[in-house]
């Protein structure tokens, strides 16, 4: 079965910066599920993957325009420590290069710790990835048609119904 619109695709990835090295990979993990055709993936990687099937194995180069767009470089703020989400009642010890999730009036934001003060934290909230040109290492792990409910809900459901 061929990738197509309303197609349920799993694919596992490495995604590495050229000249600098690997980011992240998803192999030691299950493999990353999403609805093909819902805006549920870098566009990037969605028209790369547009026609593959399970077994697939490709590399795509992406500029940062078809990955996380390009760094805004007033995109630097400083937060009280009390807009971090926080897991449970734990104390978290904040370093630069952290990846926090901070409460905003539009929901969690993910930002970058650059400086820790003692009430304040100077933070980045562009995407980590934002104005690199990235390589993604791809493998179709399966595609299966989407049912009713995933195509209603426009997006992927876990083995048995929903899980998210």
């Amino acid at each position: 079965m061929r990738i197509g619109k309303d197609k349920v695709v799993e694919f596992h990835y490495t995604v590495s910066e050229p000249g600098v090295g690997e980011l992240e990979n998803s192999r030691t993990g299950a493999p990353l599920a999403y609805l093909h055709g819902h805006n549920n993936m870098l566009a990037g990687i969605e028209q790369a993957l547009e026609g593959k099937q399970a077994s697939d194995h490709f590399s795509v180069v992406l500029p940062p325009e078809q990955a996380y767009g390009a760094r805004v470089e007033d995109s630097i703020q400083r937060v009280s420590i009390n807009h971090v989400v926080k897991p449970g009642k734990a104390k978290i010890k904040f370093a630069p290069g952290m990846i926090i999730q901070l409460n905003s009036s539009t929901g969690h934001v993910a930002a970058t710790v650059l400086k820790v003060g003692l009430k304040m934290l100077d933070v980045d909230t562009n995407h980590p990835y934002a104005g690199k040109t990235l390589e993604f290492v791809l493998d179709v792990v399966s595609v299966r048609d989407a049912t009713a409910d995933e195509i209603a809900h426009k997006h992927a459901h876990g083995a048995g119904g929903h899980q998210h």
